[in-house]
């Protein structure tokens, strides 16, 4: 669509993101950029953009899976480094479901990739077992894994300080 809203000064970075909870058969499907860890898939939100309208999109750009968005589940603040300055994060995470689910495999790694700022990011996509992130994972962001494991039900609000 348009421009993300994803700003930097000299500082601090502030990024909107919006991330997809795709849970199915007690397994998540989660993301893996080369060399990093495991994150909720999702992105950065366009200007003018809906947040859902940003779900469906980076799913369908990322996995090629067209999806349905069901419900907001969670409301993150997150703070991380990004490169060498500090960044400030708004997250919304959602509830959502394939609307195909022959769209993508339903066991193994397959391969996609996300663009940021023209430069991209080459990602594995995976199900993942729930019981093997109780058991240690590493899933970003950190604080979401919790409810997510305890089936938390409303909305959830969480606090993320990785700086």
């Amino acid at each position: 669509m348009g421009r993300d809203i994803l700003f930097r000064t000299e500082e601090f970075v502030f990024s909107y993101r919006v991330g997809g909870l795709l849970i199915k058969d007690n397994k998540i499907l989660l993301q893996k950029p080369k060399n990093d860890d495991y994150a909720i898939i999702g992105g950065h939100v366009a200007c003018l953009e809906t947040t859902t309208e940003t779900l469906k999109r980076e799913y369908e750009e990322e996995i090629h899976a067209k999806i349905e968005v069901d419900n907001l589940y969670a409301v993150g603040e997150i703070f991380f480094p990004w490169g060498q300055r500090p960044c400030h994060q708004i997250s919304l995470y959602y509830k959502v479901h394939l609307l195909n689910d022959n769209d993508i495999p339903s066991v193994g790694v397959f391969h996609g990739y996300d663009d940021l700022e023209n430069e991209r990011i080459d990602m594995d996509f995976c199900w993942v077992p729930l019981e093997d992130i109780k058991n240690g994972i590493k899933v970003y962001p950190m604080e979401l894994i919790p409810h997510i494991l305890n089936e938390d039900k409303g909305i959830i609000h969480f606090v993320s300080k990785q700086i």
